[in-house]
């Protein structure tokens, strides 16, 4: 009688907890082979006509290695702060630094980016999706950067997108009393101040649209991936331009 084969060794992990049905289907839905429409598709479907350079241009102005520091630098930037002369406001002696008027606005900016990058990389962790297979060539900067749902990206863009659709009035405000202070805003703005951030504004969506698309264009991410980091930026705008500022 031949000896019986020694007994299997059970395995002393344990898999990990199945995610609830709703996280499953959201997970499950764009990488599924025949989608009702071919939206998972876009990339290659809109890679022959979009150059590549410009798509990785979009990428990098909404990275969060650049685009934050380039964020901080505004707020201490040595020509918003060593004015030599208050600018005098519409009251009894009432005088403002260039700073001073426009802190408000870049706090809001700067501890939005803050709040934005915890929301992504709370919500990442939770999901914990993988990217597209195609996704190539991409640069992490950190671990939770591995997960694709949502993308940090399009929250990114469409956060200071709304944000500066919020704040349009207060911008043409503060561009009329900095206008005497600097000879190129008086150029820039002309006689309009308002029509000059209309215009600012048009740019701040189309970028945060062009980029948003070139995400999925690029294979970094899904079409869910990107719609909803992108409600997830506008809710962003919302909150800092309410209740966020020094």
């Amino acid at each position: 009688m031949e000896p019986s084969p020694p007994p299997k060794s059970k395995s002393t992990t344990t898999p990990p907890p199945p995610p609830p049905p709703l996280l499953r289907r959201l997970v499950t839905l764009d990488p599924t082979p025949s989608p009702p429409l071919p939206l998972p598709h876009l990339h290659v479907l809109a890679k022959p006509f979009l150059p590549h350079f410009i798509l990785l241009l979009l990428e990098i102005s909404a990275d969060f290695r650049f685009f934050f520091p380039l964020s901080l630098s505004l707020l201490v930037a040595p020509t918003l702060t060593l004015t030599p002369s208050p600018i005098q406001i519409p009251g009894p002696g009432t005088s403002l630094s260039p700073i001073q008027i426009l802190r408000p606005l870049l706090s809001q900016l700067i501890l939005g980016l803050l709040l934005d990058l915890a929301l992504i990389g709370l919500i990442k962790l939770l999901f914990r999706r993988a990217r597209p297979l195609y996704n190539k060539n991409m640069n992490v900067a950190v671990s939770v950067d591995h997960f694709s749902f949502p993308s940090g990206h399009a929250s990114r863009v469409c956060f200071v997108a709304a944000l500066l659709h919020l704040s349009a009035a207060a911008l043409a405000d503060a561009l009329a009393l900095l206008r005497p202070t600097s000879p190129f805003i008086d150029r820039w703005i002309g006689a309009d101040p308002v029509s000059a951030i209309s215009v600012l504004v048009l740019v701040a969506w189309t970028w945060a649209y062009a980029t948003s698309f070139s995400r999925i264009v690029l294979g970094r991410h899904f079409v869910t991936d990107v719609c909803a980091g992108a409600c997830l930026g506008m809710f962003e705008g919302l909150v800092a331009f309410r209740f966020l500022r020094f």
